[in-house]
């Protein structure tokens, strides 16, 4: 990749790496304030479904009046809400750490999307699909850094700490990734170029890919609840943590093979592929009698993962209707978001019927559906024409 685009990338990974640690600081932070695990469940599950629903509608901001004025707007509001919950005295009634976290969920700068914005136009095509993989691959280093250096912060000091110093790699990063010559220079759609009133939803192809990874979301939903099912059943709670890392890791491994290779022919196919190759992987967890064997399965049932995300992302540049791209970009954490609430719900209704076991076929059964719908959708991912946005 170009340096400017190893610059971005980084600048933004940096960006991103306290979201995944921010919602499970507000669990623990709400715990601290009210001693309740209800309340710190309903906190993390407000500020997961505001940016859920706001994030294709910030996307069209950044769409209609450019990057650097809607991320300096969201990162503001996302780290004042973000300080404002870490500053809440212990007798605050509930409505404090719900309010902080609904907006600093709805306001969260769509950082992800930006950058996938910026390499249609600083990449060639045999760079895009690397790109897209490697970020998928580079995210996941995210998801666990993030949580392991935070969480352990509000270990050794407190949760409010934990937060100033989220909050301060949130606004540095953001404020970096905004100041950039790519991203101060990028134009949104002319007047009368925009996506409608229907917004990006319009595209079929964007709505295939919201239904699949809708899907995908709830498969990671089961799995991650079904992995600490599996661990209490073994008598051995800690080992969640790192059978979800190894899971995890899976993923990175998937990604950087996803990198080295070329992109495929026919991405459309290869999205289903690899669909059905994660409900294989899915379906490997169901009968693992013991830890002992869930963890290498976790390896191979995560490392279709990054790949997967990668080519989703390569296809909604493609089907993204005209002056709509981060908008359309946007929608993919919506999916995934909603997803993962849905998965976990039923995951954890049948694994207090029928154990373990059956989290990881809710997940397998979510993954074969999703393979099914781009299956049968496939023509909707059919290329829609763009003209360059960067001034």
């Amino acid at each position: 990749m170009p340096r400017s685009v190893r610059r971005l990338f980084a600048i933004s990974i940096l960006a991103r790496t306290p979201g995944a640690a921010i919602g499970l600081l507000f669990i623990v932070r709400t715990q601290e304030l009210t001693g309740s695990y209800a309340a710190s469940g309903l906190v993390a599950g407000v500020a997961s479904i505001a940016g859920a629903l706001s994030a294709p509608r910030i996307g069209r901001l950044v769409d209609r009046r450019g990057q650097t004025r809607v991320l300096a707007a969201t990162g503001g509001l996302t780290v004042t809400a973000i300080v404002g919950f870490a500053l809440l005295p212990d007798s605050v009634p509930l409505a404090g750490p719900l309010l902080c976290a609904a907006i600093a969920g709805a306001a969260a700068p769509p950082l992800g999307a930006c950058l996938r914005t910026l390499y249609r136009d600083l990449l060639d095509e045999a760079a895009l699909h690397r790109a897209y993989a490697l970020e998928s691959a580079a995210l996941e280093i995210t998801y666990v850094a993030g949580p392991l250096l935070l969480l352990g912060l509000a270990t050794v000091t407190s949760a409010a700490v934990a937060l100033f110093v989220g909050a301060a790699i949130l606004a540095g990063g953001t404020a970096a990734y905004a100041a950039t010559r790519e991203s101060r220079a990028w134009r949104g759609a002319t007047a009368g170029a925009g996506a409608g009133a229907a917004g990006a939803i319009r595209s079929p192809g964007l709505r295939t890919i919201v239904i699949a990874l809708t899907l995908v979301g709830a498969t990671f939903g089961a799995i991650e609840v079904a992995v600490p099912a599996a661990s209490r059943a073994a008598g051995v709670n800690g080992a969640t943590g790192p059978l979800l890392a190894i899971w995890g890791l899976g993923s990175m491994l998937g990604g950087f093979l996803a990198a080295s290779a070329g992109a495929p022919a026919d991405a459309a196919r290869w999205l289903t592929l690899l669909l059905l190759g994660l409900t294989a992987g899915d379906l490997l967890l169901v009968p693992a009698a013991s830890l002992a064997v869930l963890a290498p399965l976790l390896l191979v049932a995560g490392a279709g993962i990054a790949p997967l995300l990668g080519t989703a992302n390569g296809l909604v540049d493609r089907v993204a209707p005209e002056g709509a791209l981060t908008e359309a970009f946007a929608w993919l954490s919506t999916a995934i978001g909603i997803g993962i609430a849905a998965g976990s719900s039923a995951a954890g209704v049948v694994i207090d019927a029928a154990g373990p076991s059956a989290g990881f076929a809710v997940a397998a059964a979510a993954c074969l559906l999703a393979a099914g719908v781009t299956a049968t959708r496939r023509a909707s991912l059919a290329p829609a024409g763009r003209v360059p946005s960067v001034a």
